[in-house]
């Protein structure tokens, strides 16, 4: 059988200096990328200039008239590849680099669906994707019950596949049939949980997903997933979290309780986010009502 083909999607928005790390790492694998598609979401810094000089990838760059986002930069890059023909994606932000075994040691792996384990820069374990996302518990306040990086130690301690329940599209990997089976990434989303709905949609289609220990990805910033809930990442944190719920919710009380989490907030505004939380929820909740359906740019290719 002839080897796998496979495309890098990078979605990048005005960090043109992480961006040269992340090419950086991507020119030196040991297993090399056969197309790296670059959505440019209309950066206006440098990143052009970054892109004209990388003569030592297969690049093939889209330049957006607007900020999609970063979920539909992904649902852009994804549906290239797909017309492109090749055998599997490799999705990937512009904060990371892969170690030079990275795509190597993924394409190895006979899985449909897979993901780089993220590290720091100190070579500390951070992989946040979860080990236990729990969508059948109305009353688990997250559904992340558990990730790798807070049920393994290091990287030693992990098994050399992981099962996991949701993913970051930084490092994932998707054969081609799962594209033709459940669509691509839902650019409605606009930012956060876009590759959360992906990866519950897989694993409904009867993939599993698999963190594979020896595939490095280094993250070059620090987590920061505590944002401001009363500002516009607040407004897409809470509708796009509803989302999930109202479309992959288990049972019907897992799918009431974005409704209990918008009045609990507008209760408690007062003593933590003011109006401006509640003005969030509230329209966060009417806006993920008219989301509860996958929406036709993410469906299945015809």
């Amino acid at each position: 059988m002839s080897p796998e083909t496979v495309a890098v999607v990078v979605v990048t928005f005005n960090r043109a200096d992480l961006l040269v790390g992340m090419l950086d790492g991507l020119a030196t694998q040991t297993h090399a990328p056969d197309a790296v598609i670059v959505i440019d979401n209309a950066s206006t810094d440098h990143t052009r200039e970054v892109l004209d000089a990388r003569t030592d990838l297969p690049l093939h760059v889209t330049t957006t008239q607007s900020n999609l986002g970063g979920a539909g930069g992904f649902h852009l890059g994804v549906r290239a590849a797909y017309d492109g023909g090749y055998d599997r994606v490799w999705l990937m932000d512009d904060d990371v680099v892969p170690a030079p075994e990275c795509l190597e040691r993924l394409m190895a792996v006979d899985e449909d669906c897979l993901i780089a384990v993220r590290e720091d820069l100190a070579g500390l374990l951070v992989e946040k994707a979860a080990v236990d996302f729990d969508l059948r518990n109305a009353l688990a306040i997250k559904p992340k019950r558990a990730s790798v990086d807070s049920t393994y130690a290091d990287r030693a301690s992990m098994p050399a596949l992981v099962e996991v329940h949701n993913v970051a599209f930084e490092g994932f990997m998707a054969r081609r049939r799962v594209v033709e089976e459940i669509g691509f990434p839902d650019p409605s989303f606009f930012i956060f949980y876009d590759d959360v709905d992906y990866a519950i949609r897989a694993r409904e289609a009867g993939h599993h997903i698999w963190a594979v220990r020896d595939a490095v990805l280094v993250r070059q910033l620090d987590f920061n997933q505590q944002h401001d809930l009363a500002g516009w990442k607040g407004y897409y944190m809470y509708r796009n979290l509803f989302v999930v719920h109202l479309r992959h919710g288990e049972n019907a009380l897992v799918r009431i309780k974005p409704w209990l989490i918008t009045l609990v907030v507008v209760l408690l505004s007062p003593l933590r986010g003011g109006r401006a939380e509640a003005r969030n929820v509230i329209r966060a909740m009417a806006a993920a009502r008219g989301m509860r359906r996958l929406t036709d740019p993410a469906l299945p290719p015809r």
